[in-house]
């Protein structure tokens, strides 16, 4: 029986405050960026993944899980990657092979773009674009604070939107046109997922926001470093995401399983774990 991999826990002081990170394996450094909402928990089975040839490092990104946000205001994308740039500063890490998802994926391209010299290949895993008026309608819908009110009534509205991420997307489109194939995640998921959102209850909508806000058309052309796009069959993002590799010089993209699919995760890793082991040309 293999042995699971030991993940660890901590925090490191930075200008905004304590980060919190989750860390596993050996070998040279990874940095792992989550999706919204959440935190680095979801991230646990890449962490797991990923550490069999690399030391990986996993924070909560500003305003999510166990890390306080930025500012009191909604932060862009480029200063959540300036976020990112001043954990690998506190952790000692020069040179990453940098990994992100959703959310994370816009950060991640950001770092990228930030610090090439830092970077040594980046994995952007669903990436998005929003015309105007689909940008209007998430923006009005999506994600917005949960509020703790004395009935409770907000952890019921809280638990409501990440149950029906499964099952709908946008999550508030519960109609056939809307409806998602996926099933429902296990009880135990659902709940560590609902408890991590809850603990950000009143921030995790501010990178949400600045994720539908960022326009990645006329960024992702500024990558230079080798860069590998992925998505999931059944992933909201994946025609788009397909779309956006066109736009990273060098880029190519790699479809995987759907995500209910039994070989999703070790397809992931496989493919992650091949692009990081290739050479980079001088």
């Amino acid at each position: 029986m293999t042995p699971v991999v030991e993940v660890k826990r901590g925090f490191v002081d930075m200008p905004h405050g304590q980060t919190h990170y989750r860390k596993a394996g050996s070998g040279p450094a990874a940095l792992a960026i989550h999706a919204s909402p959440g935190s680095s928990r979801q991230l646990l089975g890449l962490i797991r993944d990923l550490a069999e040839s690399a030391t990986v490092y996993a924070p909560d990104t500003p305003g999510n899980g166990d890390t306080p946000p930025l500012f009191d205001r909604e932060p862009t994308i480029q200063e959540l990657a300036e976020a990112e740039l001043r954990f690998m500063d506190a952790m000692g890490l020069d040179t990453v092979d940098l990994y992100g998802s959703h959310t994370g994926a816009a950060i991640a391209g950001e770092l990228a773009i930030l610090a090439p010299d830092r970077i040594n290949k980046v994995v952007l895993d669903g990436m998005s674009w929003l015309t105007p008026d689909e940008l209007e309608d998430i923006l009005t819908h999506y994600a917005h604070p949960f509020v703790p009110d004395q009935d409770g009534s907000y952890l019921l509205r809280l638990f409501q939107f990440c149950r029906d991420q499964y099952f709908f997307f946008p999550w508030y489109n519960r109609t056939r046109a809307g409806r998602r194939d996926g099933g429902l995640g296990s009880a135990q998921d659902l709940h560590a997922w609902v408890v991590e959102v809850m603990k950000a209850s009143e921030t995790y909508h501010l990178n949400y926001r600045a994720a539908f806000k960022y326009d990645a058309k006329p960024r992702l052309p500024l990558i230079t470093v080798p860069s590998l796009v992925i998505a999931g069959e059944n992933d909201p993002l994946f025609d788009i995401t397909a779309e956006l590799t066109q736009l990273i010089p060098g880029a190519r993209f790699e479809a995987m399983p759907r995500f209910d699919a039994p070989g999703f995760a070790a397809d992931r890793k496989a493919k992650i774990t091949r692009f990081f082991a290739q050479p980079v040309a001088a």
